[in-house]
This record gives C-alpha cells, structure tokens and sequence, in this order.
C-alpha cells in the first residue's frame, strides 16, 4: 500500500529523532575514537621506524666485522710477501712484491677509518634508536590510558547504542529506498547529522534563515516533502512526532 506523504514525512521525523540519539550518545566519546586511532597510527608508524634503524645498526655492524676480517686478511697477505722477500732474486721481484705489501697496507688504513666512521656512525644511530624507543613507550602508554577512557565511555553507553541502532534499523524499513537514499545523503552532508529539521521562531532549525508563511502553511499541512531552500533539509511539522529533535547548529 502506497505511503502518504504525511506517513513519509512522520517516518523520516522518526528516524531522525533515532539518529539524533544515537548522536548524542556518541558525542560523549568526543574526539577519543580519533585520538586512539592516531596514536595507534602513531605507535605503528614509529616501530616500523626501529626496526628500520635496528637494521642499518646490524648493517653497521655486519660491515665492521667484514673490514675487520679483511684487515686480518690483509695482515695475514703482508705477513706472506714478507716472507717472500727474503727468496727474491732480482730487483723486478723485490719491487712487485713491496708493491703488494704497500698495497695491502693501504687497504688495512681504508679499512680502520672506515670502521672508526662506522663506530661514529653507531653511536649517532643509537642515540637516535634510543630516542624513537622512548617516544614509543610513551606513545603506547598514552595509546593505552586513551583506550581506557573510551572502553569505559562506550562500555556505560554501548547498550543503548545498540539498542537504538536496531531502532534505526525497523525503522529504515518503513522509509522507501529514494528517500532513504535521500536521508542519509543529507545527514552525511550535515555537521550535525541533522537532515529532517522543524521550523522554530519562523525559521528552519537546522541553518536558521526564515521561512515565508505560506512555506509554512505547507508545511502542517502534510501534502508535500519540503526542504529549505538555503541548506537543502528536509523541513517538517514538530507535530508529526511526540519527541522532539533538539537541532543543534550547522
């Protein structure tokens, strides 16, 4: 059986009344549920940071123990051709083998500069694990505190929240599908989540410009959806419902 408008209109009236608690019991969380979810953010954002840092400190390392073994390498190279002097028989092998040994000493000088840089750059790089490791044991201690507070708000509130979401739910089905759609467009449209208002002091309720009295006049009297002309709600008789929505501002 086909709805009449002032059965649309008491409908939608109905779900906004739902709506509206539901927003008002979600207030009381206030910014909680973004501050939790930044920090989560935030805690995961830094413990990829460490593990990044605990890695180039491995990689530091790992490469002072790699010049390590090659000054061991080249000691044990300098200590060969030294042993080869004393066999040489001409001048032309006196010199390559000199050329070897000066070459590998070369080597072992890169070598210890690199690893004295390297212990520099371990002590650089742990100060600034050490760092991000404190700033994340207070991130998570502020993560935790956080959720405290909004497990015990959602926890006092979280029943009847429930309970009015199944409310919406029944009553969603007493609204056609296009103006449903219609609904909730203007409800995620609207800071305060308002998309049905009424009319107080000749105005709309939910943007406060004025209402011409004919408009009004059509209003009460059931025959036609009507939306304000400067923010796009829908505008409803108060009488249409025994509660009241307690519009809030834009």
């Amino acid at each position: 059986m086909e709805q009449t408008v002032e059965q649309k209109l008491r409908a939608l009236y109905a779900l906004q009344n739902i709506h509206t608690k539901v927003d008002r019991i979600r207030q009381v969380r206030g910014d909680l549920p973004m501050e939790v979810s930044d920090l989560e953010d935030e805690v995961a954002g830094l413990e990829t940071r460490i593990q990044k840092i605990k890695g180039e400190l491995d990689d530091y390392e790992d490469s002072i123990v790699t010049r390590k073994n090659m000054i061991r390498d080249s000691l044990a190279a300098i200590k060969k051709y030294e042993a080869q002097l004393n066999e040489v028989k001409n001048n032309r092998e006196y010199d390559a083998i000199s050329k070897e040994i000066e070459i590998q000493g070369l080597e072992m000088q890169v070598c210890e500069k690199k690893i004295k840089e390297l212990g520099f750059d371990i002590v650089n790089k742990t100060q600034v694990y050490d760092s991000a490791v404190a700033d994340l044991d207070a991130r998570k201690k502020d993560l935790e505190i956080k959720k405290a507070e909004l497990e015990n708000i959602t926890a006092e509130t979280q029943k009847e929240e429930d309970e009015l979401s199944l409310k919406a739910k029944e009553a969603e089905k007493a609204i056609d599908e296009r103006l449903l759609t219609a609904y909730n467009r203007l409800r995620n449209n609207s800071k305060n989540g308002l998309a049905v208002v009424t009319i107080q002091r000749d105005s709309c309720s939910g943007c406060y410009n004025q209402i011409p009295p004919q408009r009004q006049l059509d209003i009460r009297q059931h025959k036609k959806i009507i939306v304000c002309e400067h923010c796009g709600r829908i505008l409803v008789d108060e009488a249409l419902s025994g509660e009241r929505v307690e519009e809030t501002t834009v």
